[in-house]
């Protein structure tokens, strides 16, 4: 059976193609946007024609979910199945995700609590896996200059969210009054854990405001509902306190303990913090992962409520992981066996200070961690079970 994955360059798209594969299905991909950024929408049409009639494939898969792949899949009454992996994904207040061919798996409980009553058959809350045997290649492999060079106290693998926050450049064109609400609003999120109040607080006003200074404001033809207030709360002032609350947490940590950072963000706001240029993805991440003490995973506010896919990277590598806490967490881990969590700065020194000084402890939650993922969720059941819910 043949299956089209539409690529854009994710770096999970290799895992799920080799997942695929291992399923029996032959995986065709369509790999021209890793290269043109500037695809337009008459372009993807023309490549998934092309493809359907040189491959005639039983379904579309992509990662996130793109309109117009909803739409001429719809037109030739092929299944188009999509994963997000990310938030915010604004695409999502697409029409086209009413249409009864897509099978639209939507990882945070918050996203899928926005759109799955606009198409309830077909839209699926699944949480993510864990690339347990890619990892397993890289980690027996690791040398002795790897333990050198890669083991740390605390390790944090990630963007600042410096290159990735519109507001850093866009706040000086904001009046006073609004440069001290977006002010308000991200002290009172930085303080509360479990709850994202942010697009409540969108008023009409700062929503104007947002589209008037930045003419790349995201634009959606024929929206199902308007996006613009999820558009303002989750890719601005979201952007903007994922980078406020990493470089605090950061600067934080390394008053007290030794901490590494792998990035490629501007660094210049640390103080005290090692960093390192980014870390290869399939080579290097699992051995920082398996071989620091303490990982660190910070989400992002627009997941309100799910688990990045970082949390399955670390514990599938065998790492000890000490992660903010998300509401779903309790659902799948057990806080304190599995994996560690924290709900504000306070906590999260007092654990590190514990686990650093607690090998035996910390490494038993590491071992426990990757067990947990190795038995229920690694990719080939995580997909299997995506089919099965898709027939």
């Amino acid at each position: 059976m043949n299956m089209l994955f539409y690529r854009y360059g994710s770096i999970c798209e290799p895992d799920l193609i080799e997942g695929f594969k291992s399923l029996g299905l032959h995986v065709y991909e369509e790999k021209t946007e890793i290269i043109n950024k500037h695809i337009t929408s008459e372009d993807r049409i023309l490549l998934l024609q092309n493809a359907f009639s040189n491959y005639a494939p039983i379904f579309v898969f992509s990662i996130n979910f793109y309109p117009v792949i909803a739409e001429v899949c719809h037109i030739y009454r092929i299944i188009y199945i999509c994963l997000t992996v990310d938030s915010p994904v604004p695409e999502l207040f697409s029409k086209s995700i009413q249409y009864d061919t897509n099978r639209i798996f939507l990882f945070d409980p918050a996203q899928y609590k926005d759109f799955s009553k606009y198409n309830k058959e077909h839209i699926f809350h699944i949480p993510l896996y864990s690339a347990v045997d890619r990892f397993q290649k890289v980690v027996p492999s690791i040398t002795g200059t790897d333990i050198s060079k890669y083991s740390h106290d605390i390790s944090f693998v990630g963007s600042l969210y410096t290159e990735k926050n519109p507001l850093s450049r866009l706040l000086p064109q904001l009046s006073p009054y609004m440069q001290g609400y977006i002010h308000a609003i991200t002290e009172a999120s930085l303080q509360i854990c479990g709850l994202n109040f942010i697009q409540e607080s969108m008023t009409p006003e700062i929503v104007s405001a947002f589209k008037k200074a930045d003419p790349s404001f995201y634009q959606l033809p024929d929206p199902i509902v308007d996006p613009d207030p999820y558009i303002a709360a989750n890719c601005y002032i979201g952007m903007h306190i994922a980078q406020e609350e990493r470089i605090r947490t950061l600067n934080a940590l390394a008053s007290h303990f030794s901490v590494d950072l792998y990035t490629r963000s501007d660094t210049s706001l640390l103080k005290n913090v090692t960093t390192h240029l980014g870390a290869d993805t399939l080579t290097e991440m699992p051995k920082i992962f398996h071989l620091s003490k303490i990982n660190l995973n910070m989400t992002i506010k627009p997941i309100q409520d799910g688990l990045p896919l970082r949390i399955f990277d670390i514990l599938g590598c065998g790492g000890f992981l000490m992660t903010n806490y998300q509401n779903e967490l309790p659902e799948y881990f057990e806080i304190g066996v599995d994996l560690e969590s924290y709900t504000c700065l306070e906590e999260l020194n007092e654990k590190c200070a514990f686990y650093l000084t607690h090998d035996s402890i910390r490494e038993k939650i590491a071992k426990n961690g990757y067990k947990k993922v190795s038995q229920a969720h690694k990719t080939q059941a995580w997909l299997t079970e995506i089919i099965r819910l898709c027939i």
